[in-house]
Parts: structure tokens; sequence; C-alpha cells
């Protein structure tokens, strides 16, 4: 019988607390070559979805953008192209990813306006109604309770805030659903395995997409947590896609 406190590590079942050190350990392996996972994974294609993702969110100067999970800067630093004069805070369990991120700033001289906080997306350290924008990328999946994480980010939104999260998902495409899968399982692990000498840890991130929810579910669940009028957008026929809420 499955233990009830037991959850998904990829394929197999682990405590909640196994889990968070779990992926803390993959992204302690992986942080200095996050870029270069996330080409491995999307063909380079992810670079294209993140664009997407900000010019959805429109960034206006005087806002208050937090990130989770997003500690090697990608989204925070197009959100700061675009919004230059806008306090974005950066919140990641990894304090590795974190330490790539504020290395990344500091490279393009950007002293300000960033702040760096290693957090759990479950228990943001955070008050209640702080931020209008809330973005999360390639990092809901690796929670170990989602809907404790989206109830959170409701939380921590002001009135009228609004949640983006972009993540890989379910090919809506049959016929390509099957090549996906196959590329993902048979080729992705070998990549990683010789670029990076690293095969478990592109196994996990592998697996965990196959475990994320449907789009349709995970905008029910998006409303259960208090993030309303849920939708979704899918990119590259449903290999990503951009889930968006507003928190009421």
């Amino acid at each position: 019988m499955l233990n009830p406190e037991s959850t998904q590590f990829g394929e197999r079942r682990v405590t909640p607390e196994e889990k968070t050190e779990a992926v803390r350990g993959v992204f302690d392996s992986v942080a200095g070559r996050y870029d270069l996972m996330n080409d491995l994974m999307s063909g380079g294609v992810h670079r294209l979805w993140k664009d997407r993702l900000v010019r959805m969110i429109r960034p206006r100067p005087g806002l208050k953008y937090l990130d989770v999970a997003g500690g090697t800067g990608d989204i925070a630093f197009r959100i700061h192209k675009k919004a230059p004069d806008s306090a974005i805070t950066i919140c990641d369990l990894n304090q590795h990813m974190l330490e790539v991120g504020r290395n990344r700033a500091i490279d393009k001289g950007w002293l300000r306006g960033f702040e760096w906080v290693t957090g759990n997306a479950e228990s943001l350290p955070f008050p209640s109604a702080s931020f209008d924008v809330y973005t999360i990328a390639f990092g809901l999946r690796n929670v170990t309770h989602i809907d404790t994480a989206l109830a959170e980010a409701a939380r921590v939104l002001k009135p009228g805030g609004r949640f983006f999260c972009l993540e890989f998902s379910h090919v809506q495409e049959p016929l390509l659903a099957k090549a996906y899968d196959l590329f993902s399982f048979k080729v992705i692990p070998q990549i990683g395995k010789v670029v990076t000498g690293d095969q478990d840890s592109y196994q996990y991130l592998v697996e965990s997409i196959r475990k994320f929810p449907p789009q349709k579910e995970l905008a029910r669940r998006m409303e259960a947590a208090g993030l309303k009028n849920a939708g979704f957008t899918n990119l590259s026929a449903g290999i990503a896609t951009i889930h968006h809420g507003i928190r009421p």
C-alpha cells in the first residue's frame, strides 16, 4: 500500500522531505549548466518560450515582481530589460542557482533592482499581498505539493495581481507526442550523460514532465487555490504551456 504522505520524484515514490532534498540535489548538480540543460530539453526553443512569457506579462515600471524558482535570472533579466525601474525579487530553493544568477547580474552591470532570496515555493518568506506579478518558469513541477505552491502564489499576490507559470506540459498531437516521448526518454538522458556527465538528473527532469498535471487539470487546481480566470496557452503544440490567472 502506498504511503499517503509519499509523493513522486520522477518515477519513484519518496517522502515529501526526500523529494525536497532530492530536487535540491538535482539543481546543485546542474546550476552551472542550467541554460545548457534547458537547451538540451527543448532544442533551444526555451528561449523563445521565455520571450513569449514576458510579452504576455507586459512588464511596466513601478510594479513589484516575484520570480519563483528563477535562481539563474532568466525571467527576471527579461523583465528588467522591459521595465528597468521595477523591483524584482528572485526566490529559489537552491542557493547555488541564486549564486549563478547574482553573478550573471553583476557581469551585466546590474547592481540594483534585484533581491535574491532563498526560499521554498510552498512557504514563501514574504508578507501577503506583496507583489503585482508572480512568475515561475520550469519550476512548478519540481515542488512537492503543487496545490500548496499555488495557494502561496495567491497569498503573496496583491488583489488584481497576475500569476504566470511556464512549464513543460503535455503534447496535444498524438504522433508528435510519441516522437517527443521517444526523444525525451531515450535521447535527453544520454545527451546529459555525454555533455555534463550527469545522466540521473536529466532522467529525473524528463520523468518529472510526464508526472506534471495536464493543462486543464492544472487550470482547475489554480482556481481551487484562489487564482481566478485560470487559462493556458500552449506553445509548440503543448511541449510547453503558459498558465495564467488573477488574484481577485
